[in-house]
């Protein structure tokens, strides 16, 4: 009896199941509203594919501080391996509530101009000029948000810029930005007159894209439109000093990894572990579109001078945090100074020239550079391949990944530790016969593999 009802039960639930599917069919045609659509539908300049990014502090780049003395060091930068020259602003800063002696070049008086301090319209050209001669690409600093106190748009179109409480022009709130005012966006006259700006510098001056500065204060369907009518100029780039997922749909081809950035801080002054890099890189897979850069960097002029060179930031772990922005997921970027193992916060207000030397950093730089473009599982957005995880018995201590495409694999481990650890690894995704990048030894790596990593070391394995 209990077979029969057992059967009997079983022929219900086929019935049941059947009953379902008929009502609810898996397999009927879906219709193109159901299908997916790319969420990033800009272009990127087939020049990015492998490209690293190299900001330049005008100010500070040289002795003399000017576009032309800049110029010299252009073979140099080329040999380095860099391609995308990122200038900080070249426009002449306003002197109402200007700070420090020189003021900040993020507070601009005219947007059509150039910095005397830098040199003359036709000193930039002749930079961006030769640059493009030896195969570079240049993007300006574009400050959208805000503008200096006096800069003429202040009396001619005073209905441009936002209020506060008390109906006065104000800074950006909550910050120490006094020596700007806030600009607004609800305004249909501001968004033509920028717009015509930028495209200004793309069609009469050479430049090959911006690196935008507080983007993310400055509305989304500007940035859409502003990249549409720059790319019916020529191919641009476009970088976001922002963190989100809506600037990369129309705009820009990178944002600022931040987060990468304050994790590995937090890692190497011992404020966490490997477990944090593990929610960075999940979020950011599963957040950011395939296909958006997000750039990784060890130090930038904010960072630099308001925080720390990179050896405060970071002390022992910084071989491997420079390693990493590299052979991770991201475009890379360089701030000057930083291959001559710069140990100084510069001065921002102020002429603090780098005080240049040949560095062992330099020559990792460089390395790192000529590794990323030689292998295509390296390189920036859709061309790369994505991280994959390889999990190890040391899980706090060492971040292990694969990145591998058509072309070859790599796989790297990184002891993110103050202390020696001997690790083994789990899966067979990491397995084959590699050339460790560093040593340039060969290694056969498989089931029985143990690696003994002293504290902060960095193996990257390449086939």
């Amino acid at each position: 009896m209990r077979l029969i009802a057992l059967l009997a039960m079983a022929l219900g639930l086929a019935v049941l199941t059947s009953t379902a599917s008929a009502n609810h069919p898996m397999t009927s045609p879906v219709e193109d509203r159901y299908q997916p659509k790319p969420y990033i539908t800009l272009q990127h300049p087939a020049w990015s594919k492998n490209a690293v990014l190299y900001q330049i502090n005008t100010r500070q780049f040289t002795p003399e501080g000017t576009f032309r003395a800049a110029e010299r060091e252009l073979p140099r930068l080329k040999t380095l391996g860099v391609d995308i020259l990122w200038l900080m602003p070249v426009h002449p800063i306003g002197e109402k509530n200007r700070k420090g002696t020189l003021g900040s070049p993020y507070s601009v008086r005219d947007y059509y101009g150039v910095n005397p301090e830098f040199g003359t319209l036709d000193d930039l050209k002749h930079f961006v000029d030769a640059a493009h001669a030896q195969g570079m690409y240049v993007i300006l600093d574009w400050v959208a948000n805000h503008t200096a106190w006096d800069n003429p748009m202040v009396a001619e179109h005073p209905e441009w810029y936002a209020r506060d409480w008390k109906g006065d022009f104000h800074p950006t709130p909550w910050w120490d930005w006094s020596d700007i005012i806030n600009l607004d966006y609800r305004q249909p006259g501001l968004r033509k007159y920028m717009t015509e700006a930028m495209a200004y510098w793309v069609r009469d001056v050479g430049v090959d894209g911006y690196r935008c500065d507080v983007a993310g204060f400055v509305p989304v369907d500007f940035w859409d439109n502003l990249r549409s009518e720059l790319d019916a100029m020529k191919p641009v780039f476009m970088l976001a000093e922002w963190e989100s997922r809506d600037l990369h749909a129309k705009a820009f081809d990178a944002t600022y990894a931040w987060s990468w950035n304050s994790t590995m801080h937090e890692i190497a002054m011992g404020k966490g572990d490997v477990s944090m890099l593990y929610t960075f890189y999940s979020w950011n897979e599963a957040f950011f579109p395939r296909g958006a850069m997000r750039m990784n960097f060890v130090s930038n002029h904010d960072k630099n001078s308001w925080e720390g060179s990179e050896f405060e930031q970071f002390g022992d772990a910084l071989h491997a945090a420079m390693v990493l922005s590299f052979v991770g997921d991201g475009i890379p970027m360089i701030y000057n100074g930083q291959e001559a193992g710069n140990p100084r916060r510069l001065q921002f207000f102020e002429k603090d020239p780098i005080a240049w030397r040949k560095h062992p950093n330099g020559a990792l730089y460089a390395d790192l550079i000529a590794l990323k473009k030689k292998t295509s599982a390296l390189w920036n957005g859709e061309w790369g391949a994505m991280m994959v995880h390889v999990p190890n018995d040391k899980l706090a201590q060492v971040l292990s990944f694969v990145r591998q495409d058509a072309n070859g694999k790599v796989f790297a481990v990184f002891n993110l530790s103050p202390t020696a650890q001997k690790v083994r690894f789990e899966q067979t995704l990491f397995h084959g016969v590699y050339i460790e990048h560093f040593s340039r030894k060969s290694a056969t790596l498989d089931a029985s593999t143990t690696l003994e990593l002293k504290p902060w070391e960095y193996r990257v394995f390449v086939r």
